[in-house]
């Protein structure tokens, strides 16, 4: 049996997590342990503290990780991890290690017609990447993108996990998966398509950090050869099993334009119009079939 469920919680790898810990996580209020990958004091704002998702496999009544599949994240603070997605897309994008991140500025507006008092903010950049000497004003755009999952919810694994008394960890109760087609084509490619073009022609870059099995999920994407050609800068990140945790770190950087980049989103490259309207045939001809309209009561 393979089946999706915790691959960390609280920053914590699962899988190696006593049953006195899983029960003690399991059983924390909300807001009441910190995010292990963002500082200040932050807590973690993640309802049951789930930072990812893994997949594994039982056999024989014990539960293991499937080796081969790395953790998927599924909370945007994940990506936080140690600064070092920041500090890659300063260093890349901007000449410099130690950008300040400045988060949720004003992007799109809307006014009421001819009242100028009822302009509201309707659009934000969730993150900015400012060079220190701000005389200069250089900085990028960046946008993060976790995983959304599909399926079961986590309801009936928490309550297992808050009386577990077992050995090694439990199986998850349910059929899930992470959902790369609603992560990517629904949320992430409309936030590119809408800010990309007015951030390309201010002359400034889109940075976007996404874990591996994320990027693996897209269509090909043709890359150009310098960050100079690029709309967009993808730093690809992954995982290193670090004791009882993962760390995380750069697994590579791609550097594409807005259309390449839809292209990848949406899985695929549009046919061209003879094919389809070869396949548009093949359907009316199908409908207009003798059985065809005898199945559908028309004759």
């Amino acid at each position: 049996m393979l089946r999706y469920g915790t691959g960390e919680l609280y920053g914590h790898d699962f899988a190696k997590l006593p049953a006195d810990k899983i029960r003690s996580l399991a059983n924390a209020p909300f807001k009441s342990q910190h995010c292990p990958f963002r500082s200040g004091g932050f807590m973690c704002n993640k309802k049951g503290g789930v930072c990812s998702l893994r997949q594994f496999s039982k056999a024989d009544g014990t539960v293991v990780p499937v080796e081969t599949a790395s953790i998927v994240a599924t909370c945007p603070n994940r990506f936080y991890d140690s600064g070092t997605a920041f500090s890659w897309a300063g260093r890349t994008l901007l000449d410099t290690e130690s950008p300040i991140v400045l988060t949720e500025l004003p992007f799109l507006k809307a006014t009421s017609e001819g009242d100028d008092s009822d302009i509201s903010t309707v659009g934000k950049i969730d993150m900015v990447l400012v060079h220190p000497n701000t005389e200069t004003l250089r900085w990028c755009a960046l946008e993060i993108q976790a995983v959304y999952f599909s399926g079961a919810s986590m309801s009936r694994d928490f309550k297992v996990m808050k009386k577990w008394q077992g050995e090694g960890i439990p199986f998850p109760q349910g059929n899930r998966h992470p959902d790369f087609r609603s992560s990517g084509p629904k949320r992430l490619m409309p936030q590119l398509q809408i800010k990309v073009p007015t951030i390309s022609r201010w002359g400034k870059k889109m940075a976007v950090v996404v874990d591996l099995p994320f990027w693996e999920s897209l269509g090909s994407i043709i890359e150009v050869d310098h960050v100079s050609n690029c709309d967009i800068a993808w730093f690809v990140v992954k995982y290193q099993q670090d004791g009882t945790r993962f760390r995380m770190e750069p697994a590579g950087l791609h550097l594409t334009t807005l259309d390449r980049a839809v292209e990848g989103l949406t899985g695929g490259k549009p046919t061209s119009l003879s094919e389809f309207e070869k396949a548009l045939r093949a359907k009316l001809a199908d409908v207009s079939s003798p059985s065809s309209r005898a199945s559908s009561g028309r004759g």
